[in-house]
């Protein structure tokens, strides 16, 4: 039998089997995600030496963008990496559990790490240059190969290589800029040219998006070390059931809330008051792969996983009323459906901001764009709520569970296996005939 084909010990995770904290986190994951993103549309505003948020707006633009530079960018890739890496372990725990074997369960998620690959490319060409399943498709198919069966210790030395190769790549790429001068700092294009976000032509822009996702793909799916320590960091954790137990781990998650926190926000906070001049910084400081960025770069780890120690302690926290109350449900809702709601922020706020679509990426500020952000997400949390009430999964997942575990079999608690007026079985076929990888 095909290896492709080969089907699973067992399908995918049962509504009776998730925890909350892994599905809170996903969930406001995704509301960081999208503010990130929406900052790439801002094609008409002018950009500084870093290339990444705009240098002119109000007092309310000026905010945004120091609350963004300090707490989220380069904070919320690790973030998604860890739990990435959970999930990965997860899986393979199931797997092995259900009578499975450990070879079989590395089949299985390499099938996902293909197709996520697949699907990442479509959504990077289509609408989004900036995509990120392309890049945790590769480096769940590079760390999930080397490192998924390996014993704990194994994974916690490979994760402190992997932060010592961040920290000598960032500083060798930041005095690198030093050694460029100013000038060549002054030179950098802004990032809304690598997504094509202000190209008028749809044609030209799918180009250039494309190339865009190679390089953020292949290169951070390959040389994102910031990304393996997390995902290895995450295989340590699912072993221990640290999110799904929360309260056996308390210690651990509050020391590294506090300190992960601490030293995330610390490192973001030179490159904040330079973004909005508190201090004065020259061009090649400010540069991206600069000394700012080299300090954003590396304390972003410690950030992403003191959010992620931050959502365990959340959903360790409440009451089992609280539990029950609509923010906790409704965002928990998104994090059930996190690939579906991530596609839908692309395909709602691109047409509307690019200047291939309407167009109000011009129009936009950094406040103004941070409210369009919190809406978009608003619109898919209304939507996975309304699956969730209607018992069904998010259209993107069902479709990936179907090309990862084949057919499902029969749900002995009635549980629904396909989601809202999609077909699934044409729909996952058509995707083996035209997408699956040849051997």
């Amino acid at each position: 039998m095909d290896v492709r084909t080969r089907p699973a010990a067992r399908g995918g995770v049962r509504t009776g089997e998730r925890a909350l904290a892994p599905d809170l986190a996903r969930g406001a994951m995704l509301l960081m995600i999208v503010l990130s993103n929406t900052a790439f549309f801002l094609y008409a505003a002018e950009h500084g030496p870093s290339g990444w948020h705009p240098v002119d707006g109000s007092a309310a633009d000026r905010a945004v963008q120091f609350a963004m530079i300090t707490g989220l960018d380069l904070r919320v890739f690790p973030l998604f990496a860890f739990l990435f890496g959970y999930g990965m372990m997860q899986v393979m725990q199931r797997q092995t559990a259900a009578g499975g074997t450990e070879r079989g369960a590395v089949r299985v998620l390499r099938r996902r790490s293909l197709w996520l690959l697949a699907f990442g490319l479509l959504h990077g060409a289509l609408l989004l240059g900036g995509d990120i399943l392309g890049a945790y498709g590769v480096a769940s198919l590079v760390v999930g190969a080397l490192f998924l069966r390996r014993r704990d210790t194994t994974l916690l030395v490979w994760a402190g290589i992997a932060v010592a190769l961040l920290v000598f790549g960032e500083v060798g790429s930041a005095l690198d800029v030093l050694d460029a001068g100013n000038a060549a700092a002054r030179a950098v294009n802004p990032s809304t040219l690598y997504y094509a976000s202000g190209e008028e032509s749809y044609p030209a822009s799918v180009a250039t998006r494309f190339s865009t996702w190679l390089f953020v793909a292949f290169g951070g799916g390959l040389l994102g070390f910031s990304f393996h320590a997390a995902m290895l960091l995450g295989f340590w954790c699912a072993r221990r059931r640290v999110l799904e137990e929360p309260g056996r781990h308390l210690p651990l998650l509050r020391t590294t809330a506090v300190v992960g926190l601490a030293i995330g926000w610390l490192g973001g906070l030179p490159a904040a008051l330079a973004h909005i001049n508190a201090v004065d910084a020259p061009p090649a400081v400010l540069a991206e792969a600069g000394p700012l960025y080299a300090a954003q770069s590396i304390t972003g780890l410690a950030g992403g996983l003191g959010y992620v120690a931050v959502f365990a302690l959340v959903a360790h926290a409440p009451s089992a009323r609280a539990r029950r109350s609509l923010p906790v449900v409704a965002v928990a809702a998104v994090g059930r459906r996190s690939l579906s709601c991530y596609l839908a922020h692309s395909l709602i706020f691109a047409p509307l901001l690019a200047a291939w679509g309407l167009g109000w990426g011009a129009h936009l500020t950094s406040w103004s764009m941070a409210l369009f952000a919190v809406g978009v997400w608003l619109v898919t949390v209304v939507g996975a709520c309304a699956l969730d009430r209607a018992h069904r999964r998010g259209p993107a997942e069902a479709v990936l569970r179907r090309l990862m575990y084949g057919r499902p079999p029969a749900s002995a608690d009635g549980e629904v296996r396909a989601t809202a007026g999609v077909p699934l079985t044409k729909l996952a076929a058509w995707a083996r005939k035209h997408l699956a990888p040849r051997s």
